[in-house]
C-alpha cells in the first residue's frame, strides 16, 4: 500500500521525510578586536574605576584583566603593571582639573575670580567623582605626583599671580601671594572633599560661602598682621 503524498512532494507519515530542509545554523558572532588605543583606553577606564572604588592597594592586576577579558600580559605590555597604568590615570586627572579651573579664571573682578575657581573645583568633582577621590588618596606610587598636597600647590600656582597683583595694588607684600593662594586653594580644596560626599547644601551655595569667608578675609586683611597671644616662636 503506498503512503499518501503531501502536496509538497514529502511523506505524511511520521517518519523521515523524502527531502529533509537543512537546519540554518546561525553564525557565531565576531569578536571585534580593539586596536592598541582602543585597549588602552579601555584599561585606563577600567582602572580608574577600581582605584576610585577600591584604592590602589585594594585593586589587582588580575582584577583589571579581567574586567577587560583579557589576560594579566596585556596589562603589563601597556603600562608595564597597575603602578603604570595609576599613574597615568593619576597624570589624566590633574591635566583635566588644573584645565578646568585655568580656563575658568576669565573675570577681572578678584571677587568673582574666586567664585570661578571655586565653580571649576566644585564641578570637577561633581562632573569626575571617580577622578578626584583618586586624587585626594595619597598616592603610594613613589614617581606619581598625585598625591592630594600636589593637586593644591598646582592649582595654587595658577592663581598665584593674581593675588600678587592684588596684594601690590593693595600695598601688601607680593612675596606673600603664594602663602596666601596655597591657604585659599586649600580650604576650597578641603571643603570640596567634604562636599564629595555629604552633597549638601547645593554646589552654588557651598561656592558662595567659600568665597564669602576668602573675600571678607582678604578684604580686612592687615598688612602686617599681629599675634595676640604669648606665643612668637
Amino acid at each position: 500500500m503506498m503512503e499518501p503524498v503531501a502536496t509538497d512532494g514529502t511523506s505524511s507519515s511520521t517518519g523521515s521525510t523524502s527531502s529533509d530542509t537543512p537546519r540554518t545554523v546561525p553564525r557565531r558572532a565576531r569578536r571585534v578586536r580593539m586596536t592598541g588605543a582602543e585597549r588602552r583606553e579601555q584599561l585606563l577606564d577600567i582602572g580608574r574605576t577600581l582605584f576610585a572604588a577600591k584604592g590602589f592597594e585594594g585593586t589587582s592586576v588580575e582584577e583589571i584583566a579581567a574586567k577587560a577579558g583579557v589576560s594579566k600580559p596585556v596589562v603589563y605590555e601597556h603600562f608595564g603593571g597597575k603602578e603604570g597604568l595609576y599613574a597615568v590615570v593619576v597624570d589624566r586627572e590633574m591635566r583635566s582639573l588644573l584645565d578646568m579651573v585655568t580656563s575658568a579664571l576669565t573675570a577681572g573682578h578678584p571677587r568673582e575670580l574666586l567664585e570661578q575657581a571655586a565653580f571649576a573645583l566644585l564641578d570637577y568633582i561633581e562632573t569626575y567623582t571617580d577622578g578626584f577621590r583618586i586624587l585626594v588618596r595619597d598616592s603610594p606610587v613613589a614617581q606619581s605626583t598625585g598625591t592630594f598636597a600636589s593637586l593644591i600647590s598646582d592649582i595654587a600656582t595658577q592663581v598665584e599671580d593674581i593675588l600678587g597683583l592684588e596684594f601690590k595694588a593693595r600695598g601688601f607684600d607680593p612675596k606673600l601671594a603664594p602663602l596666601y593662594a596655597q591657604a585659599l586653594v586649600g580650604m576650597v580644596a578641603l571643603t570640596g572633599q567634604w562636599w564629595l560626599d555629604v552633597r549638601k547644601p547645593k554646589k552654588a551655595e557651598v561656592a558662595a560661602h567659600l568665597v564669602n569667608l576668602s573675600w571678607h578675609g582678604l578684604e580686612n586683611l592687615e598688612a602686617k598682621p599681629r599675634l595676640i597671644g604669648h606665643r612668637r616662636n
